[in-house]
């Protein structure tokens, strides 16, 4: 498995990373706290993960209110030196832990939050440490204020943004460097075939920063995997069975096209539908590394796919004019 440099944060990462965000759960909703992927499960995602060269796991604090954090902190308690210092974890902070919890990006509260989730990893330091959403209730220089002082202090190696938009973006690096505060070094947003939104207003952002990008969702929550049909109902247990909000959109002809004309590119490659998808975001030359979110074991398997698939650079943009 390839390692990158993500932008000049002074961290590699591996090119595929672990998305963890399943883990006890399905990402920072109260609501199936307690569910998705359990710890046994995680487990063995967590090893298969180690065994593809996958060094890299994104949580965050609210992540299954916690359980998330909680299952990488226990299977890294039960591995060796030599596997405990080479994992990279990433965390990140906004969401609330529960119902009715606290939530942001103020100062107070993520000082707070970075010790609950370095408890609960069993680490003293993680090497990556996000904004996980933009706070409009607190000032940008506030957040990154905090985000400095965990830097000098040893607790947090670099800083990053989730779900921020090139102007959000745009003015914490302006802020950063006008107060010397440490800056964003990499986005993390979502990105797939799919949604490609952020090559017009992320993108320029990170080109003369010299910013990272590690998208998450590069399968549009299932729907690059060939698992939705046209005239067909989603099938049981899958996203669109449990959280179908996010993805409502899709439900077009034109997206169906798309879905069609990707699985017959598929077809010609010899690969399957997910790993192509996959392949696609990696050649895009503004991308670090990709979150993969699995729930079960066997869906590393594409990842592992599109690694080792050759893409040209005529079959990457005959897919991007496909879905643009």
């Amino acid at each position: 498995m390839e390692r990158r440099a993500l932008g000049a944060s002074g961290v590699s990462v591996s090119q595929v990373i672990l998305g963890c965000g399943n883990f006890g759960g399905i990402g920072s909703s109260p609501a199936f706290f307690g569910r998705g992927t359990s710890r046994e499960e995680a487990f063995r995602l967590m090893d298969a993960a180690w065994e593809l060269g996958i060094t890299t796991f994104d949580t965050a604090d609210a992540y299954g209110g916690g359980r998330s954090e909680t299952f990488i902190g226990e299977w890294l308690a039960t591995r060796g030196v030599d596997v405990r210092d080479r994992i990279v974890i990433a965390t990140k902070t906004f969401n609330p832990m529960d119902t009715g919890a606290d939530h942001g990006l103020g100062h107070a509260r993520i000082r707070r939050q970075l010790d609950g989730s370095l408890r609960r990893l069993g680490v003293e330091r993680v090497a990556l440490y996000l904004a996980h959403d933009f706070d409009a209730a607190v000032p940008q220089e506030e957040t990154l204020q905090a985000f400095d002082e965990l830097v000098r202090a040893g607790k947090v190696g670099a800083v990053g943004a989730s779900n921020f938009t090139g102007e959000q973006l745009a003015e914490a690096l302006s802020i950063s460097e006008l107060e010397g505060l440490a800056r964003y070094e990499w986005v993390q947003n979502s990105f797939s075939l799919l949604e490609q939104g952020d090559r017009e207003t992320v993108f320029p952002v990170c080109r003369e920063h010299g910013l990272g990008y590690t998208p998450f969702s590069p399968l549009a929550g299932g729907w690059l995997t060939g698992k939705y049909r046209r005239g067909e109902q989603p099938p049981a247990g899958s996203r669109m069975t449990l959280r179908p909000e996010p993805y409502d959109g899709y439900r077009s002809d034109r997206v169906f096209d798309a879905l069609e004309a990707l699985e017959r590119a598929a077809a010609e490659l010899g690969a399957s539908t997910a790993a192509l998808a996959l392949a696609w975001v990696l050649a895009v030359p503004e991308i670090s590394a990709v979150v993969v979110g699995p729930s079960r074991v066997e869906h590393l398997a594409p990842a592992a796919e599109a690694i080792a698939l050759d893409l040209s650079a005529a079959d990457r943009d005959r897919l991007t004019e496909i879905f643009a």
